[in-house]
């Protein structure tokens, strides 16, 4: 018997019983969307981390108070002397640094007439909008004359801006946050959030009004910071820029063992690295506990195609008593089982494409079908109902065809 007649026999056979076919790929679909699926998500999670990532601004180094060993335990006794004064201090003698922004995030109340809503008060420097590469979108951000007279001036998020003025035009107007009155001068452009902070839902205000009339003085050494961000002149002067910073802030804090540091240093590759490393584990792990199910589903083609060679023991007695031999029983049952897997991860596929695309329509991920993962399913569930496939096309290519006959 050729392979052609074999094939077009295992195909009458698979479809003389639909449901039960159905029934016995269902465990290969349901693998291969779920491979894919998981794939497609954990790839679209990292890019949009990425892109979170990337939208802090080119060449960027975080200053966060507390040392990594205290960050690691959890933050607990992280020190508060990283101050404004630090982040002038870089500005004003780092060589290779262009910008530096203070950023200091409360919660507050604000209202405007009948209207009120708790968003992140956040008191900052001029350089933020530059640093942050942020933009505009009506009237001004904060100077440094607001700074030096510690001005009552806000700057609102774009989705805050439209809570609280709804048609009305916000510059201008005035605003009270934890009743304290201040005059509007600016509306961000759609920012999202990064950093744990929405800044579409976000008032931005001078650091040291903030200091001065929202949190009072909570440093002995000067005005708090939550950390400070710095513009590094270009990707080649990052490390120069690090160096330099922990220098003069070792100098400025008295520190003179590396184990007693009190701030440390991040750069943004560093966090695209361990972003990267975080969503290629958790995809790896979304893989693996999604590819159990293509596992059950070899499981199930075996049992059915066990119990397929009990009811067709006369079929298999009748062939063998013309000629066949017990290669041509084995192939046809490795065929059939094949066709089994084969037939399932392609509806699998269609199902996990489809469902990523879902996704990327109703969430921020971008999530897309990844090629290789494809390529993966299919042929892991291909080699499934090969291997689980064996067993029952050995059994049936071994019975003796005067046993099997006997049966009629």
């Amino acid at each position: 018997m050729d392979f052609r007649e074999s094939l077009t026999m295992a195909v009458k056979t698979l479809t003389a019983s639909k449901l039960r076919s159905g029934l016995t790929m269902l465990g290969i679909i349901i693998g291969n969307a779920s491979v894919i699926s998981m794939v497609g998500l954990g790839e679209g999670g990292r890019h949009y981390i990425n892109e979170q990532l990337q939208s802090l601004g080119p060449n960027i180094l975080f200053i966060v108070p507390g040392n990594r060993e205290t960050r690691r335990l959890g933050g607990l006794e992280i020190s508060r002397n990283l101050v404004l004064a630090d982040a002038n201090a870089i500005a004003e003698q780092v060589p290779s640094v262009i910008d530096v922004a203070a950023e200091n995030t409360t919660p507050g109340l604000l209202s405007f007439l009948n209207r009120n809503a708790n968003a992140s008060v956040i008191g900052t420097n001029p350089a933020f909008i530059t640093v942050r590469n942020f933009t505009i979108g009506q009237g001004r951000f904060i100077t440094d004359l607001d700074l030096q007279r510690t001005s009552a001036v806000a700057v609102l998020g774009n989705s805050l801006a439209e809570r609280l003025f709804e048609d009305q035009v916000p510059l201008g107007q005035s605003l009270r946050i934890n009743n304290i009155a201040f005059e509007v001068v600016g509306v961000l452009e759609l920012q999202g959030s990064n950093l744990g902070v929405n800044y579409d839902d976000a008032v931005i205000i001078p650091i040291t009004t903030q200091a001065s009339r929202i949190v009072g003085r909570t440093s002995p050494y000067g005005i708090e910071v939550s950390f400070i961000s710095a513009t590094a002149r270009n990707a080649d002067s990052m490390q120069t820029a690090e160096f330099q910073i922990t220098n003069l802030l070792r100098l400025r804090h008295g520190i003179v063992n590396v184990e007693e540091d009190d701030f440390f240093i991040q750069n943004q590759d560093t966090l695209l690295s361990i972003a990267d490393t975080i969503t290629s584990a958790l995809t790896l792990m979304l893989a693996a506990i999604a590819s159990i199910s293509l596992l059950v589903g070899g499981i199930g083609i075996m049992n059915i195609m066990l119990v397929s060679v009990r009811e067709r023991t006369q079929e298999i007695g009748l062939r063998k008593a013309v000629g066949a031999s017990q290669n041509d029983i084995l192939i046809q049952f490795l065929i059939e089982a094949i066709i089994l897997s084969a037939v399932g991860g392609a509806m699998g596929t269609f199902l996990g494409v489809s469902g990523i695309s879902l996704l990327s329509l109703l969430t921020p991920f971008e999530a897309s079908a990844s090629i290789s993962a494809i390529v993966v399913a299919v042929g892991v569930s291909g080699s499934i109902g090969l291997f689980f496939g064996v067993i029952p096309a050995r059994q049936a290519a071994k019975l003796d065809p005067i046993v099997a006959l006997r049966s009629i």
